[in-house]
């Protein structure tokens, strides 16, 4: 006779929220900001950009005593008034019109400052896509082909990246450079594999080190089709970023506020409160979302099927950024991709649940967090006819989900973490609620 546990639904969502909350500007920038007296006479100018940088900016508004003004660039409908900070939103994940003309306001906006002035620089998941102002000789459109290509090549976010620093009048670097001799403190909420700052929105005000040559590799590796004058940047070095050892980034100082580490723990102190252990396999898992989810699942079914790593009832928690190589044209992100794959390896066992979502809300290009999983959506989905390995193939995870009902829409969080994948084993005298 099987025992009903809590809704595992309600739990994994209650601990997706904790996750997403650990990560809330209004929370994380407070104890980070210098005193007004320690700045001295000059000016303060707020600048940013990412999925959190207007809710960032708003933070400092509401915890800064002295007059301050600025501009900052987040997602379209990832605003939330401000007084005295601009608020912009440009497109994210291929760049826009409005992207690139906030940049140019941005790099416009830090130039002339003095070294008693400061520049408060905000940085969150998505600047890069939303800081696109190309490097001389380069056009939006160039930007926004690249863009596509590595997106749908299966390449990390590290790499692409890489690519999009050296094809940037901003990134790399050039953000801080641009704001010598002032004083520039960069507070960023991580959501990148490892925390390197670096990565986090291709960043602009931090020295890099990896080269052009690095960035023509990348592009070839993934056969990535070249205008011939972004092979001529990159092959002749004119792309090349600005280096950490470089004079001009001397007054730059970089504040990592939030993480995905930090959001997987306040998720598991979740599931610890309602008395179910919980393990966090990585803060920064990588790889092909399928293969990824292939992975997860044999080890939720060794935990079922022999108490090995862990003992059941538990719930194994991941994170990090896996990528998509897309082959078909379906309605798909990262998190369903690897919760499908999921779902065709536990094949309905019986006491597994699963959620997927990434954590600023936006899984893809759609506004659909991620996904539930349950033992009988295999059957749900034969039910109304729907094959799970051919919406995999087709890269259709929302799809899937969206026809079962079990989507998870959260709408804009104001944060970004990364991607954040619970399953529950419930124990062989347990049954998942459904």
């Amino acid at each position: 006779m099987t025992t009903p546990l809590p809704d595992p639904q309600a739990l994994l969502k209650k601990m997706f929220d904790a996750a997403v909350a650990s990560a809330q500007p209004a929370l994380c920038i407070p104890p980070h900001l210098p005193s007004p007296a320690s700045l001295g006479p000059g000016r303060l100018i707020v600048i940013g950009a990412g999925k959190a940088a207007a809710a960032m900016a708003r933070a400092v508004e509401a915890h800064w005593p002295s007059p301050l003004s600025g501009l900052v660039v987040t997602r379209y409908g990832y605003a939330v008034p401000c007084q005295h900070i601009e608020i912009v939103e440009a497109a994210h994940p291929v760049p826009d019109q409005a992207g690139l003309q906030a940049a140019q306001r941005m790099l416009k906006l830090v130039q002339g400052l003095c070294t008693e002035d400061t520049v408060l620089c905000l940085i969150s998941g998505g600047g890069s896509a939303l800081l696109p102002l190309p490097i001389d000789g380069l056009t939006l459109e160039h930007k926004q082909e690249i863009n596509r290509a590595l997106l749908a090549s299966g390449a990390t976010i590290s790499e692409i990246n890489c690519v999009r620093r050296h094809l940037s009048a901003i990134k790399g670097g050039r953000l801080a450079a641009a704001c010598y001799p002032a004083r520039v403190l960069t507070l960023l909420i991580s959501d990148v594999p490892g925390d390197d700052p670096i990565d986090i929105a291709s960043g602009p005000t931090v020295g890099d080190p990896t080269t052009c040559a690095d960035a023509l590799a990348i592009l070839q590796r993934y056969q990535i089709t070249l205008p011939a004058v972004v092979q001529t940047i990159l092959s002749s070095g004119q792309g090349e970023s600005i280096k950490p050892t470089d004079p001009s980034l001397a007054r730059a100082e970089v504040r990592i506020i939030a993480t995905p580490q930090m959001a997987l723990e306040a998720a598991a102190a979740v599931a610890t409160q309602a008395g179910i252990r919980t393990h966090i396999l990585s803060d920064a898992l990588e790889g092909e979302a399928r293969e990824v989810g292939k992975v997860l699942a044999g080890i939720a079914l060794q935990v079922a099927q022999h108490d090995q790593p862990f003992s059941a009832p538990c719930i194994v928690l991941s994170g990090g950024e896996t990528s998509v190589t897309v082959r078909g044209h379906g309605r798909g992100g990262r998190n369903v991709e690897c919760l499908l794959a999921q779902a065709i390896t536990l094949n309905g066992h019986p006491r597994i649940v699963g959620l997927a979502a990434d954590t600023d809300g936006v899984d893809g290009q759609e506004e659909i967090a991620g996904a539930y999983l349950y033992p009988d959506s295999l059957a749900r989905a034969r039910a109304q006819g729907l094959s799970a390995r051919a919406m995999l193939d087709n890269n259709d995870g929302h799809g899937f989900f969206g026809a079962l009902g079990d989507a998870l829409i959260t709408g804009p969080t104001l944060t970004n973490v990364n991607d954040f994948r619970a399953l529950y084993i419930a124990d062989a005298n347990t049954s998942p609620h459904e």
